[in-house]
């Protein structure tokens, strides 16, 4: 019985050696099995955004979901929709931005967004609709390169591309096609 009981436990410490000397981490094949290279590095739900400048919020972005990439350059893709408040000098918003789409480059300081894009002005009652515009935090341009509409009280204007300021005050269309009432005939030339 002593014999058997020594078999016994020689036989399981030789299998627990065995089991122990083949348990190797290879470090390779778990960062193979737990890493992927397109993940995200950072996901955020209900994020909000705030760029500031001199202490005075300027841009305030909302999201529902946002996926941050760092690599060469520092991505954020909203897929979820998007909405951004632009901000005048006394904190008032004067301008909001919508998509569906939206990739922030964190690196760069512009804003991508496509897919339903609209952008109001609240003073000028006015709506900029086109597909794809991007926006510059460095000096607070917006433009596009697509088929825009732009509707106000005034009338609808068509183009292909536009250019404003983040306000959505004045704007430029690039090859503008429509009809606008004018105010005041001396404004046009």
């Amino acid at each position: 019985m002593v014999q058997t009981t020594k078999i016994g436990l020689i036989s399981l410490l030789s299998l627990f050696l065995v089991g122990l000397i083949s348990c190797e981490n290879d470090l390779d094949a778990i960062e193979r099995i737990s890493f992927d290279a397109h993940s995200p590095d950072e996901t955020t739900k209900n994020l909000k955004m705030i760029y500031a400048d001199e202490g005075y919020a300027r841009v305030e972005i909302f999201a529902a979901l946002a996926e941050t990439y760092r690599g060469k350059e520092e991505i954020t893709k909203i897929k979820d929709s998007l909405k951004v408040h632009f901000f005048n000098e006394k904190g008032e918003i004067v301008s909001k931005l919508t998509a569906l789409y939206g990739e922030i480059n964190n690196t760069k300081g512009t804003l991508m967004v496509r897919d339903s894009v609209r952008l109001y002005n609240y003073e000028k009652k006015q709506t900029l609709e086109t597909e794809a515009l991007f926006w510059n935090q460095k000096d607070s341009t917006i433009y596009s390169k697509s088929s825009v509409k732009v509707r106000s009280p005034k009338g609808t204007l068509f183009g292909e591309g536009i250019r404003t300021k983040q306000d959505f005050s004045k704007y430029e269309l690039i090859k503008p096609v429509g009809k606008f009432q004018l105010e005041n005939e001396l404004e046009f030339k």
